[in-house]
């Protein structure tokens, strides 16, 4: 009995010195009975349900699931905290314990009852409050009460945190008390220490509650031999938070928007910051709070934050919030975060709100003038006159830039409006020439409206249309020939200053008498020539469809017509001239060197006729030999199709070149016959190969020869 009161005396003065122990770190929740001693007056008796006194305890997580053990057994703890007897005493004692236990927190408090007479007996159990709480302990010698130390604790070190309780019969000098684990003999090794005579539990440098929030150790006891004794029991050791964090935002800046004319109370953006504490206590619970708005107007106070969920919300009525009437379309709110709930004593932290008031199509694009008016040369195209509005809203939106429409007085399609991006100016531009000798002045109605849709509270009034007066100028234009391209069809060679055709242009400037001239700009060949008044061409060379500046049979010459106004103007026009074919030119024999084998008679060559001329004029041809005697006897030509004919050597001839006559007629009306002559060269062929070096040639296979004789015949 002695022993074990003796014992309960070391845990109480462990619990006195880690009550101090708390005082030396920062201001924090620290777990248990927030007083520890307590006094009540003896009056000769306590009656049944009569209120003691009300004890103090905060487990700093709310107290669920908080229990109470009296160590008299006719005492207890109520839901109110208050102590109160269950039924009459008169036999209290002079002191009793109260033990408080929850899954965050296990400590014990001292009742001194004064005046009143001793109680005779008091068992063990009942001091130590080991009752029905926690049964597992009243089987058990070793007794480790939950220990806490506070983080950032000053030196000096070690201090004393708890003391284990041991209630075996004689083990007053006999025991040793042992501890391991995380924190002891294993990493981080020594940060708590036991003393092996007192059980008394030290904590040996500052600890850090963010790194490590508790720590599990064993204890157990054992005799002077080593023998294990009690235990191991689980020794839990808390590290309280002590304020040592501030609240940390994870941005410095932060962006959001909100369009104009929201109701109040619209939520813009949310900001939250993070504080390291033990989130159970206050020194983690934050509140937000705006500590400056910029600019401040219209009102200093145009934001909300919620002070607990960070949501900022408008305070601003609608019509305020108006993106055209403020003088900024961005706020700043400086954002303070403060733990403890916001308290004075709590830490801060601070980060920056950009709030950009965003644009609605709130209003409409109007006009700066209700009627525009331009000149245009007539003929001309490109801009004539540039259409400028006023819009309100966001330029860098679609609820600004412009969209502009002709909606009356264009049936023939001569304009288009078109937006320019720089400036949302409407470029009305002309796209097909005006003419002034049949429309002078043209009025258009011109609407203006937005890319997005407006509001439905905002239409397009009379201002978002606008006049605009086209005056077409006089020009003097330039003669128009008609046709253009003038065609004739002329046999060539006809003779010089035949009549080719005749000329016509025509002033467009109807109001205006002005005469034309006209000219030749362009005749490849010079065969041309054209009367400057009447504009009657001629020939002035003879027309050859063979030349090389007709094309397809095709000439082309251009003329120029030209006015006699103050500034001259002219016109261009084209002529083409279709020749037909007239047979001037003689056929003539193609290829004009062929080869033979001496030694071989009855040698083929085929040969073909050409013609510069076109048909009827070309062929079919008729070759044949020419009127020198004897010629027969040695060569026979004889005809293979419509253009081409065969030479064939009749009798064997030295090596040498020959000059064959040939007489070559075409087939035109008249018919033109030429007489020509081709080489003939005669060759040693040996081995399919031709010889023709002494006659001046190269050699050359005959095979391929002969084939590509016979390839030019079925082409035919």
């Amino acid at each position: 009995m002695e022993i074990g009161i003796r014992i309960l005396i070391v845990f109480l003065v462990s619990q006195v010195v880690h009550i101090g122990a708390q005082k030396e770190g920062e201001e924090g929740c620290v777990p248990g009975f927030q007083v520890k001693e307590y006094q009540v007056e003896y009056n000769g008796g306590f009656q049944k349900d009569h209120p003691l006194m009300k004890v103090f305890f905060d487990d700093c997580a709310g107290n669920e699931g908080l229990a109470f053990e009296v160590s008299h057994p006719n005492f207890q703890v109520d839901e109110e905290m208050n102590l109160v007897a269950r039924r009459d005493v008169m036999d209290s004692g002079t002191v009793m314990f109260i033990h408080g236990v929850n899954e965050h927190a296990d400590d014990m408090a001292q009742v001194d009852i004064v005046g009143a007479p001793p109680r005779s007996p008091q068992t063990l159990r009942e001091i130590l409050g080991l009752g029905q709480i926690q049964p597992y302990r009243s089987k058990r010698a070793l007794f480790a009460p939950r220990m806490h130390v506070n983080e950032n604790m000053e030196p000096p070190f070690p201090k004393v945190i708890g003391t284990l309780i041991v209630m075996s019969q004689g083990m007053e000098n006999d025991h040793i008390f042992h501890m391991t684990g995380s924190g002891a003999d294993q990493d981080p090794k020594g940060v708590f220490t036991i003393n092996r005579v007192t059980g008394e539990v030290s904590v040996s440098q500052e600890l850090d509650r963010e790194a490590i929030s508790s720590y599990t150790l064993e204890v157990s006891v054992t005799d002077l031999s080593g023998k294990l004794v009690e235990g191991p029991v689980a020794l839990l050791v808390d590290v309280n938070d002590q304020n040592d964090n501030r609240p940390i935002f994870k941005e410095t800046r932060y962006a959001g928007e909100v369009l104009e004319g929201s109701p109040t109370g619209t939520v813009v953006m949310t900001m939250t910051a993070e504080d390291a504490d033990d989130p159970r206590l206050q020194n983690a619970v934050l509140r937000y709070n705006i500590v400056r708005q910029s600019p401040d107007k219209p009102s200093p106070n145009m934001f909300y934050i919620n002070p607990e969920s960070g949501n900022i919300v408008t305070v601003i009525s609608p019509t305020l919030l108006d993106r055209e009437t403020l003088p900024t379309t961005q706020y700043e709110l400086e954002i303070v975060a403060q733990d403890m709930k916001g308290r004075d004593v709590g830490l801060t932290g601070t980060a920056t709100a950009t709030i950009t008031i965003t644009d609605k199509n709130d209003h409409a694009p109007e006009f700066t003038h209700s009627l525009f008016q331009a000149n245009v040369d007539e003929g001309s195209t490109g801009v004539a006159v540039n259409l400028t509005v006023d819009d309100r809203d966001d330029p860098a939106t679609g609820a600004w830039r412009a969209i502009y429409s002709i909606i009356n007085g264009d049936p023939t399609q001569n304009f288009e409006i078109q937006t320019n991006p720089d400036n949302n100016e409407g470029m009305l531009s002309v796209v097909k020439p005006l003419d002034y000798e049949s429309v002078v002045f043209h009025t258009l109605l011109i609407k203006v409206e937005n890319e997005d849709p407006l509001v439905p509270d905002v239409g397009y009034g009379s201002s978002s249309t606008a006049t605009v007066h086209i005056t077409v100028l006089d020009v003097n234009e330039g003669p128009v020939f008609f046709p253009d391209p003038l065609q004739v069809t002329k046999m060539e060679n006809i003779p010089l200053g035949s009549f080719v055709a005749l000329l016509n242009a025509t002033d467009p400037d109807v109001l205006q008498s002005q005469s034309i001239r006209f000219a030749v700009l362009r005749d490849p060949a010079n065969w041309l020539s054209v009367n400057p008044v009447r504009g009657t061409v001629n020939t002035s060379a003879n027309l050859d469809r063979e030349s090389p500046y007709v094309h397809d049979n095709k000439y082309t010459a251009i003329f120029m017509a030209t006015d006699n106004g103050s500034r001259p103007a002219s016109g261009t026009g084209t002529l083409v001239i279709h020749l037909e074919d007239y047979n001037d030119n003689a056929p003539y024999v193609h290829p004009s060197v062929v080869r033979v084998c001496e030694d071989t008679k009855d040698s083929v060559v085929i040969v073909g006729g050409r013609d510069r001329d076109i048909h009827p004029n070309a062929g079919p041809f008729k070759i044949e030999l020419g009127k020198q005697p004897g010629l027969e006897k040695t060569w026979k030509v004889s005809r293979v199709n419509n253009t081409h004919a065969q030479i064939m050597l009749l009798q064997s001839m030295k090596r040498a070149n020959y000059q064959l006559p040939l007489v070559v007629t075409d087939s035109g009306l008249p018919p033109l016959s030429n007489s020509t002559e081709i080489k003939v060269q005669v060759c040693t062929c040996k081995k399919n190969r031709m010889d023709c070096s002494s006659a001046g040639s190269v050699r050359s296979n005959l095979m391929m020869l002969l084939a590509l004789v016979l390839l030019s015949l079925f082409c035919l």
